[in-house]
């Protein structure tokens, strides 16, 4: 059964309130069409990420892995000054194996925008749940906070190829990241290639970026959707407008994916086998 690391659930507004500061309104993203969408491909396990709109309250989040019934795991948004333990215990019991540290989108989590004052005390937490820590920025911050990252007490798993941007693997820049992702506690997720340089609709992954960071990390690597496939944050229209995700196939975004890896190998390895040990499905 393979695995799309990488999805959001959005729920109906009046039950799932998004936070007042969003920068656009999410429409619904259900469970079931999530489902239907990676049946074709063999696709029946899914991680759903926390997204910034709701904070860090995750009940959306939850609900969707009680739906799933053992074939979700989620990752989390907390605040580690107020976390309580037996929220934390509640939340594993239903699936989540890490919390996400957001230092990219216009709402961010309670982590703001300072990885160095968010990382110790999200670690301290997976650390004791023995969960992992994800964290979505761009390339220059997680250059910026290389050492941070490198010394983890715990796993590591950086968001959409590290959010390169226009920069080339053999770049000063593609080099550091490569050099972070070789270390044996940092992964990374093959997600959303419409997030860099090649237009907000693409959805062919840059083939020297997949090879080089499966040279880098062949145990590490884990694919992802980024379904629903939120909006290019140059679109929001602010909390009351709802901004239609992105037109993209789901099929397309698997084929393509398929099409550019190495050798069919990969694909079991990438989606079946690294996401399995990741988390623990």
């Amino acid at each position: 059964m393979r695995v799309d690391c990488h999805v959001h659930i959005v729920g109906p507004a009046e039950r799932y309130p998004q936070v007042a500061e969003r920068t656009y309104l999410a429409g619904l993203a259900p469970v079931e069409t999530l489902i239907a969408n990676g049946a074709p491909h063999g696709i029946s396990r899914f991680v759903i990420v926390q997204p910034s709109f709701y904070g860090d309250d995750n009940s959306c989040t939850l609900d969707a892995l009680d739906a799933l019934a053992g074939r979700g795991r989620g990752v989390a948004v907390v605040d580690p000054e107020s976390v309580r333990p037996e929220s934390l215990a509640d939340f594993h019991r239903r699936g989540v194996r890490g919390l996400r540290i957001n230092l990219y989108s216009p709402v961010a989590s309670p982590a703001g925008d300072n990885l160095d004052a968010a990382f110790a005390a999200t670690a301290a937490i997976a650390q004791a749940m023995n969960w992992h820590v994800q964290v979505i920025a761009p390339l220059p911050l997680l250059l910026a906070n290389a050492r941070l990252l490198s010394d983890a007490p715990v796993s590591v798993v950086i968001d959409h190829y590290g959010l390169y941007g226009g920069r080339r693997p053999d770049s000063d820049d593609g080099r550091r990241l490569l050099a972070l992702v070789s270390l044996p506690h940092v992964w990374m997720k093959l997600s959303a290639p419409y997030r860099h340089d090649r237009g907000s609709l693409n959805v062919v992954p840059d083939r020297a970026w997949i090879e080089a960071l499966l040279g880098a990390a062949p145990d590490r690597c884990v694919w992802g959707s980024d379904w629903p496939h939120p909006p290019p944050h140059d679109t929001h229209r602010g909390p009351d407008v709802e901004t239609t995700y992105r037109a993209l196939s789901y099929a397309r975004l698997v084929d393509e994916f398929l099409a550019v890896l190495p050798a069919a190998l990969w694909a079991d390895r990438i989606m079946i086998g690294n996401p399995v040990r990741l988390y623990g499905f």
